[in-house]
């Protein structure tokens, strides 16, 4: 969708295809930090993406907002790590790089933190960490889409194949008819590697399920995003809390399993101990497109003039968004890329089946 607001914005012609509904996937399943996980265990890559939508999201809240009246709600709230292995490594890094990253006492954080478990012994903290909540980013991306000239949108209709036309661009074959495209982006999560392989390529992205659970609490029961054993607590404006998530490699199956369930639970009361007595009132799982090291697929294919991807972001698909889709947008439109593309080319990354 972001990828189809950018061409449109710049004067193209859009037509989205979408197998089910717009935003069901994982863009709607996660947890919307506007940060990697563990910034510092990414390569420069990732790295770059991120810095650059850091900084786009409240922008792009805003237009979103003026254009549509739907709220994305991009809440700053910092984030605490807790207990890290790698304290060193992350602090080093922050130093490195420049960010606003540093140890503080844990007495501290359980002042600022109410709710946190009296477990934690160390605790590292940035300020300024935004989470966007995706549902209503998604909502509002597709009000603004459908409101825009050149726009159109097929959705429940299944692409089942692509052909590259003898002149230039493409036929895509749909379960019912056909239509010609001059380009296509293949934007399709962990579904990516199917399309392609229409064409014989083997796209190295395969689905990785994660599963979330969501509390409803008290405004205030959490004032910041907190973190410990690869688990995250992620407060919403309005009280409900994100406890996330799982990682599992289970084909295309996303069904909520009761073994996650109790594992994120026991997370979740280790992290923020009230949340024994509150309600979930949530339980979904999603299916994350992994890549190797993380770093997504944004260019054209070189064998297939026309052919573009923008898919791969595993765990990392909101927060590298806006960046991703300026980078398509510039290189498919021939404009001065925001970042070198290089280390996102499909040349040399895509196998033969």
């Amino acid at each position: 969708m972001l990828s189809a607001l950018r061409l449109l914005q710049a004067g193209q012609q859009v037509t989205l295809i979408e197998r089910t509904k717009l935003g069901l996937e994982a863009s709607w399943a996660g947890g919307g930090i506007v940060s990697p996980l563990y910034p510092w265990r990414y390569s420069p890559a990732v790295t770059a993406l991120s810095a650059f939508s850091q900084h786009v999201y409240p922008v792009l809240a805003e237009e979103l907002l003026e254009a549509v009246g739907i709220d994305p709600e991009v809440h700053e709230t910092g984030l605490y790590w807790l207990d890290l292995e790698d304290e060193a490594s992350a602090l080093e890094w922050a130093a490195r790089a420049d960010k606003p990253l540093h140890a503080v006492d844990i007495d501290e954080v359980v002042s600022r933190v109410g709710s946190l478990g009296r477990c934690f012994a160390r605790a590292l903290w940035m300020p300024g960490v935004a989470n966007v909540r995706n549902p209503r980013l998604l909502k509002a991306l597709r009000a603004t889409l459908l409101a825009m000239p050149g726009f159109s949108l097929l959705e429940d209709v299944g692409l089942v194949g692509l052909e590259p036309l003898p002149s230039n661009g493409f036929r895509l074959l749909l379960k019912s008819g056909s239509l010609k495209a001059e380009r296509v982006v293949i934007a399709a999560g962990s579904w990516s590697g199917r399309l392609l392989s229409e064409l014989g390529f083997d796209l190295p992205v395969e689905p990785v399920k994660g599963q979330m659970i969501l509390y409803k609490c008290a405004d205030d029961f959490l004032p910041s995003m907190v973190l410990a054993k690869g688990r995250y607590a992620i407060p919403r404006r309005d009280g409900h809390i994100l406890v996330g998530s799982t990682l599992e490699h289970a084909g295309f199956d996303k069904t909520p399993t009761e073994e996650a369930l109790a594992s994120l639970k026991a997370s979740a009361e280790e992290l923020l101990p009230g949340l024994a007595d509150a309600e979930v009132v949530g339980h979904w799982a999603g299916l994350r497109p992994g890549s190797p090291e993380g770093i997504p697929f944004i260019g054209e294919v070189p064998e297939y003039p026309g052919l573009w991807l923008n898919c791969g972001h595993y765990r990392n698909g909101l927060v590298l968004a806006p960046a991703s889709c300026e980078l398509l947008k510039n290189l498919m439109l021939g404009e001065a890329p925001i970042i070198d593309p290089a280390p996102y080319a499909p040349a040399g990354r895509l196998g033969r089946l």
